[in-house]
């Protein structure tokens, strides 16, 4: 990606189709989007040791079956999918949900959409019976279709039924890279939907820009984000980082009830998901008027992340990214644990954080080659002489064969400035 003029503003050629289906023009083809997810779990599947996926992850759930019950079932393990080599996704549900699905989902196999509890998280005992249930379940179907005696892949697991599944016979072992293989690589119908998540981002903050004034509070941002994103049609709102003042340096990763004022600088993180695929989308502002500092700040920040976009094309490893970034001692952190997030990619998708990621941490030393259809934001953070602002960007790009292509477009190029006096 070539710098751009000054005078130049960030544009893309990615589509935002909007949310709804219409007979007169081709956007997302769910279909198709199913298919392609399935398939790539089958390829990452075939190039392991591992006989099948088993996953109560949500992203994973959801990429395996395309099935959703809302964001209340996330982080709660009580919801499985099994993949085997040689069958059809399995997906064991909360309840009635797994009636829901055979009645709406034609894509799965009815008798393999099927009611599933191992105890909510302990809250009913293991000495229930539950998590054996699960285990030997299990462990039939992996006879049934052939791969009993090859092991089984997990992503995340409670402790109960990880020792069921060990004491029915079964080798388990780590599935999360796998899946985490098959799901870096994006086709046509996830970059639009990311796209057309990162669009309702970008109106969000024009929403933010004319709010943002003396007198409200980090709260209210997040209130006024997440009323709006509700209503353009987000089906998470994950999170809203919302920080200003003197809170801004070191970054609290919290907001707060803290009152904005005259001279804040103040940046935000907009976090969500529509049709699963999310967001992940930093801006700074400042308030009525901006400090040499505020200013100074913000053009590091903008440089650093401006030579990140730029060395991103196919072919580039991660560590060639992150060695364009200052060490921690550099901006104020005693080590690359302690600074890790603040100069830093990673991976979007139905994930927050997918592949690949990009920091000082990790990637000097375990180096991902940067492949076309990869999608990840960049983020960057500078801290201001004043002693407690600072500056944050982060643009989500898509790895085109060319290079990136910014799926964020809300103004970044300098500093803006809101409610100017």
């Amino acid at each position: 990606m070539s710098a751009r003029p000054a005078s130049e503003f960030a544009q893309t050629s990615i589509a935002a189709p909007g949310i709804i289906g219409v007979d007169w023009e081709e956007r997302v083809d769910f279909n198709r989007l199913r298919d392609y997810r399935l398939a790539r779990a089958r390829q990452a599947l075939e190039a392991s040791d591992l006989g099948a996926l088993l996953v109560f992850e949500g992203s994973n759930i959801r990429y395996l079956t395309a099935t959703h019950i809302g964001t209340w079932g996330y982080n709660k393990t009580e919801r499985w999918a099994l993949l085997t080599r040689t069958g059809e996704p399995w997906i064991w549900d909360f309840g009635s949900a797994a009636k829901n699905h055979r009645l709406y989902s034609p894509w799965l196999v009815p008798d393999q959409s099927r009611g599933g509890n191992n105890g909510l998280q302990g809250a009913i005992a293991p000495q229930s019976g539950l998590p054996h249930g699960t285990a030997q379940e299990i462990a039939a179907i992996l006879r049934e279709e052939g791969v009993a005696n090859m092991p089984l892949g997990v992503d995340v697991i409670e402790m109960p039924i990880l020792r069921e599944l060990e004491a029915a016979g079964i080798t388990v072992q780590d599935g999360q890279q796998v899946m985490l293989d098959a799901r870096q690589i994006k086709n046509r119908d996830e970059i639009l939907l990311l796209s057309q998540a990162a669009a309702m981002v970008d109106g969000v903050y024009h929403d933010i820009y004319e709010f943002l004034k003396p007198g409200v509070r980090e709260n209210d941002v997040v209130a006024l984000a997440t009323k709006r994103l509700l209503e353009m049609g987000s089906e998470q709102v994950e999170a809203i980082n919302s920080i200003a003042g003197e809170r801004c340096s070191p970054h609290p990763h919290v907001f707060s009830d803290r009152y904005i004022r005259p001279g804040d600088q103040a940046y935000f993180d907009i976090i969500h998901a529509f049709n699963g695929y999310r967001t992940c989308y930093y801006r700074t502002f400042a308030v009525g008027r901006a400090t040499q500092a505020h200013r100074d700040a913000y053009k590091k920040a903008r440089e650093l992340i401006d030579s990140a976009i730029a060395m991103v094309k196919p072919g580039v490893s991660t560590a060639d990214i992150a060695k364009l970034w200052p060490k921690a001692e550099e901006f104020g952190f005693s080590s690359e644990m302690e600074a890790f997030g603040l100069q830093f990619g990673h991976g979007l998708g139905l994930g927050l954080h997918e592949r690949p990621v990009i920091s000082r941490l990790n990637s000097l030393t375990s180096p991902v080659e940067v492949q076309e259809g990869m999608v990840f934001a960049l983020e960057t953070y500078w801290p201001a002489d004043d002693g407690h602002s600072a500056a944050r960007i982060e643009e989500e790009l898509v790895v085109t064969k060319d290079g990136a292509e910014l799926l964020t477009l809300f103004p970044a190029e300098e500093l803006v400035v809101t409610n100017a006096y």
